[in-house]
């Protein structure tokens, strides 16, 4: 098993958020920054994780489930004194290398980790701290540089004029040889101010050991981001959207316009797609090539075939295969499969069913817990009942059925292949193949009844 292993600092409370949502569990498109930092690792075959809790630590015990170790830092006493919390999960990976990172930065990447770990090894550093280069570095930690690697950290407020000059910043991630991190940890103090153990004190203290301090420069100039407050979170989330999005550019990917649209970044798209405005696609879904998605669709963990168009549809937990139009104004609930060539129209709900190859659902229908065969036509205004108030049932239809305006199909039943309903039917038993199925009322007329109640009313 490998000795490389990582502390990820999640115990902020970020009183500016004014929520009492630990920061690192707010969401960037869509996943709790620390979840970011946590695949970062992933990616970066980093599986030793262990997570300091803080402020509301039920709510990070919770969400971790006991995927890694997490470390409770009872009193918020800096970044060293949050890092000392994990000493016992450190001691089981002594003769590796540690990486610490915060979980409130979630733009940390598997190559940058990668990379500063070859660096720290191949320098035999006893800390490396990942930097970035930026444009503005006003109010972050700036990296003093020597001929054998870095000298010290100096934060904004203590910078004199030159070093303020300087655009190499302190990312708040670092590598460190384990067993000289406990060692530093040991020597930390909380001589500052705020009475706290910063972690950015070790550097110095591995100096003083004769040991060696350097820095690696991360070519992703986002690793520093991190949001303090709910216009920070927006930043970033605008920033996140916006890479995604121009990665499914570069990907073959259309965009004719932007506005609006959000997607998450486990979403797969293929080429030759259109995404258009107000578009959001969540989750793990999967959306084929030469498709038009949209305007205003809202598509979760669904797969959606080649050459299909969506218009205002909201679809979740299901599979859309290729050729199909749906919309505008559809909702696909989860567990619905659309086979190929399917037409579905305005103000039609489909849930937990099947819909055969070429079937039309044309407007204002109902669909639920239903098996639906190939080339099925329904009318305006259908509805399978599928709940009696106690239990639900299924509705099945054969292939090439023919269900008319306003018919209800009373679930359990079943409607043959080549089947038809008259408009306005009532189906409360099987229909044989091929047969026809008329439920209606004796219709009748009553002459001169409105203006006898007319008549009626003017009395009253």
């Amino acid at each position: 098993m490998s000795q490389n292993c990582a502390v990820i600092l999640a115990g902020g409370q970020g009183k500016r958020m004014k929520s009492d949502m630990p920061k690192p569990m707010f969401k960037v498109l869509g996943e709790p920054m620390l979840e970011w930092v946590i695949k970062a690792c992933e990616e970066a075959k980093i599986n030793n994780i262990c997570i300091v809790k803080g402020f509301n630590s039920n709510i990070i015990e919770e969400y971790i489930n006991s995927r890694y170790k997490t470390v409770l830092q009872e009193q918020r006493l800096g970044t060293g004194h949050a890092v000392m919390q994990s000493n016992d999960f450190l001691k089981e990976y002594i003769e590796g290398n540690t990486l610490v990172l915060c979980g409130d930065a979630p733009f940390i990447d598997n190559e940058t980790i990668e990379n500063s770990l070859d660096y720290h090894q191949s320098k035999d550093n006893s800390v490396t701290v990942i930097t970035s280069v930026v444009g503005n570095p006003f109010g972050y930690g700036r990296i003093i540089r020597s001929n054998n690697g870095i000298t010290a950290i100096v934060e904004q407020k203590d910078a004199n004029e030159e070093e303020q000059k300087i655009c190499e910043i302190n990312s708040g991630a670092y590598w460190f040889k384990t067993k000289d991190l406990l060692k530093s940890l040991e020597e930390l103090k909380p001589n500052n101010s705020q009475g706290e153990y910063y972690l950015t004190d070790t550097v110095s203290i591995v100096i003083g050991m004769g040991l060696k301090a350097d820095a690696f420069a991360s070519q992703n100039s986002n690793v520093v981001l991190g949001a303090n407050d709910r216009k920070g979170l927006n930043m970033l989330n605008q920033v996140a959207r916006m890479d995604v999005i121009n990665k499914h550019m570069e990907n073959g990917v259309n965009f004719v316009c932007t506005d609006g649209i959000i997607i998450e970044r486990d979403v797969v798209i293929g080429a030759n797609t259109e995404i258009l405005p107000g578009t959001i696609l969540k989750g793990n879904t999967v959306i084929g090539e030469n498709c038009v998605i949209g305007p205003n669709c809202l598509i979760e963990n669904t797969k959606v075939g080649d050459n299909t168009k969506l218009n205002y549809v909201q679809a979740y937990e299901s599979v859309i295969e290729d050729n199909v139009k749906i919309g505008p104004f559809v909702h696909i609930r989860p567990d619905s499969h659309i086979k190929s060539g399917c037409k579905i129209g305005d103000f039609v709900e489909v849930k937990n069913s099947v819909i055969g190859n070429n079937t039309a659902v044309a407007h204002l229908t109902y669909v639920g817990d239903s098996d639906v065969g190939s080339n099925v036509n329904f009318g305006c205004g259908c509805v399978t009942v599928n709940y009696d108030g106690s239990k639900k049932a299924r509705t099945t239809i054969g292939d090439n059925a023919f269900i008319g305006c306003n018919t209800n199909l009373i679930a359990p039943v079943t409607v043959g292949n080549g089947a038809y309903t008259a408009a306005g039917t009532t189906v409360t038993k099987n229909v044989p193949d091929n047969a026809l199925a008329i439920e209606r009322g004796e219709f009748k007329i009553k002459e001169d009844f409105a203006l006898r109640k007319l008549k009626k009313r003017h009395k009253d």
